[in-house]
C-alpha cells in the first residue's frame, strides 16, 4: 500500500491531463485563497487526508480541497465550548467538566481545513510534491488555535473556566506545510511540517479515524503524539514513506534540532505489511524534550511581573510574559512503541491497537522562556513534577478495539472501545498509591462510542453518535466536579 500523501498525488497527476472548464479562472480562485489562508493572523485533531476527487478543482497538478465539518453537541459534564480550540468541547471528561453544555462544535468526525497540494512530473516516475493546508473552526470563523484556548483561561479557578485543552493545532498559519519527491517505485521524501508516521498510524487503524467526536485517540493526541500532542505534527522534519511489492511498507521521520513551536530531535519509524485484507504496523518513536503545554494557575499569574521586574537590573535576562501569552509545560524524554492492525472482509472492517508510552525526566531539560508557537512558556516543570521535583518514570498504556459495519454502500455504522492505564509513579508518600488523591496514582480511563455516517451523495454526509467517557484513581484526581461525561453529537460534513 502506498502511503496516503503519495497515493494521492498520483490521483492529481493522473487528472493532470483532462482540459477543465473555466481552468483559468479556477486556478486564479485557488490562488486567491491560498493568499488569504497565508495572510492570516493565526494559524489536533490529525485524520486522514481529505483531498479533492473533483477534477474540476484541479489544474495543471495542482489541487484545492477542503472539509466543512460542524455538528450539534449535547455534553452532560462539560465546560464552555471555545472558538479556538480544534474540537470546541474536550468531548471527554476533564477536570474543569462542571455543567451540561450544548452547543455547535466544529470538526466532529473529521477535521475542517483548506488547502493546495500539487505533484510535478520530473523525470521517469519522479515528481515534485507539495502541500499547504490550514485549520479552521468554521461554528466562529477562526484559525483552530487551542493554545489560546489555554491563555484565556490562565488564572481562572476550574468552576470559570471554558474549554482548554492543548494541541498541536497552535495557531500556524499552515498546520502542514511540505516539499519533496514522490517515486512509485521508490516511495515518497517530504521535508517540512508534516503529519507524524504515528500519526498516520491512528489515523489509518482507528475504527473512528481519528475522530474528535466518537474517539479518545482522535480528541487526545497522547497516542498519535508518542506521548504529548505537541508531537503529533513536527516543524522541521524529514519523512520518508514506501511500499514494496504492494505487501510490505515502511516509514521513517526525523526532527532536527532547534525546529520552531517544537524542542530538541525526535525519530519515527514504522514496518509493516498487508495480505489478503488483513494490515498491521509496528511502531517506535523517541522525543527528547517533548512538551505538554498548559495553563497559568492564579499563582503563576500573579508570579509573572517578577519574571521582568521594572527597572531591570543591567545585565539582567527577563522572561517577558504576559498572561495573554504565557503558558505553563511539562517536558520529558518521551519513548513509545505501537502495534496495530485491521482486518478487512469489505463491509465488515475490525480495529485494534496497543502503545505503550514512558514519559522520562529529560536528561537535557528546557528552561522557562522557549516558545510553542507563538505562545511564551514562562514557567516549567520536569515530567510530571513541579520545581526541580523528580518522579518514576511514568508509563501509560493506550488501547483500543473497534468494528466498522457498511450495512449498504453509503452507511456505516461504528462501535469502538478505547483506554488509558498510568502506572504509579510517584515518590514518597504516594508511591504505589492506586486512588485519586495525586495524579502520580495509577488510573484508568475508559471511553465507549457508537455512531454511524450516512452518504447523501459523494462530498455531503450525515453522522450522528454517542460517547461514554470515565476516570478513576489517579487519572481522576483533581476531578471535583465529575468523573464521568456522556457526549452526544450530530452533524454534517462537506468535504471537496
Amino acid at each position: 500500500m502506498i502511503d496516503s500523501i503519495t497515493t494521492t498525488f498520483r490521483s492529481a497527476s493522473k487528472r493532470r491531463g483532462s482540459r477543465l472548464r473555466n481552468g483559468a479562472g479556477l486556478l486564479v480562485s485557488a490562488l486567491s485563497v491560498s493568499v488569504i489562508v497565508m495572510g492570516v493572523a493565526h494559524a489536533q485533531a490529525t485524520t486522514a487526508p481529505a483531498p479533492a476527487t473533483d477534477e474540476s478543482l484541479t489544474w495543471h497538478g495542482i489541487t484545492l480541497y477542503g472539509t466543512v465539518d460542524v455538528g450539534l453537541q449535547n455534553q452532560t459534564h462539560g465546560a464552555p465550548i471555545s472558538d479556538y480550540f480544534v474540537g470546541g468541547s474536550a468531548e471527554v471528561v476533564q477536570k474543569n467538566s462542571n455543567r451540561s453544555v450544548t452547543g455547535v462544535t466544529p470538526s466532529n468526525l473529521s477535521q475542517s481545513r483548506i488547502g493546495l497540494q500539487g505533484l510535478e512530473p520530473i523525470i521517469d516516475d519522479w515528481s515534485g510534491v507539495f502541500k499547504i493546508e490550514t485549520f479552521f473552526n468554521p461554528q466562529s470563523g477562526q484559525i483552530s488555535d487551542a493554545l489560546k484556548s489555554l491563555v484565556q483561561n490562565n488564572g481562572r479557578t476550574a468552576v470559570n473556566q471554558t474549554t482548554n485543552v492543548d494541541s498541536s493545532a497552535s495557531g500556524q498559519t499552515f498546520m502542514q506545510s511540505f516539499v519533496g519527491l514522490s517515486s512509485k517505485t521508490f516511495g515518497t521524501v517530504t521535508f517540512g511540517r508534516q503529519n507524524t508516521v504515528l500519526a498516520d498510524g491512528i489515523a489509518k487503524y482507528d475504527p473512528n479515524y481519528a475522530s474528535q467526536a466518537y474517539s479518545l485517540i482522535g480528541i487526545s493526541g497522547t497516542a498519535a503524539g508518542g506521548g504529548d500532542t505537541q508531537n503529533r505534527r513536527l516543524d522541521s522534519s524529514l519523512k520518508y514513506t514506501g511500499s514494496f511489492g504492494g505487501v510490505a511498507h515502511l516509514s521513517a521521520q526525523y526532527k532536527f534540532n532547534q525546529s520552531t513551536g517544537s524542542a530538541n530531535t525526535a525519530y519515527e519509524v514504522s514496518f509493516g505489511g498487508e495480505f489478503a485484507g488483513f494490515s498491521a504496523d509496528a511502531f517506535y518513536t523517541k522525543i527528547k524534550d517533548a512538551v505538554s503545554v498548559a495553563a497559568l494557575n492564579a499563582g503563576q499569574v500573579a508570579d509573572l511581573p517578577g519574571l521582568c521586574p521594572a527597572p531591570l537590573p543591567a545585565g539582567t535576562n527577563c522572561i517577558a510574559a504576559s498572561p495573554n501569552n504565557a503558558l505553563a509545560a511539562t517536558i520529558s524524554d518521551n519513548t513509545a512503541f505501537s502495534v496495530m492492525a485491521l482486518y478487512n472482509m469489505g463491509f465488515l472492517k475490525f480495529f485494534g491497537g496497543y502503545e505503550h508510552i514512558q514519559y522520562a525526566n529529560p536528561d537535557d531539560p528546557l528552561s522557562a522562556g522557549f516558545n510553542v508557537a507563538a505562545y511564551t512558556i514562562a514557567f516549567v516543570n520536569k515530567q510530571s513534577g513541579t520545581g526541580s521535583t523528580y518522579f518514576n518514570d511514568k508509563k501509560l498504556q493506550v488501547y483500543w478495539a473497534g468494528v466498522r459495519y457498511t450495512v449498504v454502500p453509503d452507511l456505516d455504522l461504528v462501535a469502538a472501545y478505547y483506554g488509558y492505564k498510568q502506572n504509579a509513579y510517584g515518590v514518597g508518600a504516594d508511591a504505589g498509591c492506586s486512588t485519586n488523591v495525586s495524579g502520580t496514582c495509577s488510573g484508568t480511563e475508559d471511553v465507549i462510542s457508537f455512531d454511524c455516517d450516512y452518504r447523501l451523495t459523494k462530498r455531503f454526509d450525515t453522522f450522528a453518535g454517542v460517547m461514554y467517557s470515565g476516570v478513576k484513581n489517579g487519572l481522576a484526581a483533581g476531578y471535583d466536579f465529575s468523573r464521568t461525561d456522556i457526549t452526544t453529537t450530530v452533524g454534517a460534513r462537506f468535504k471537496f
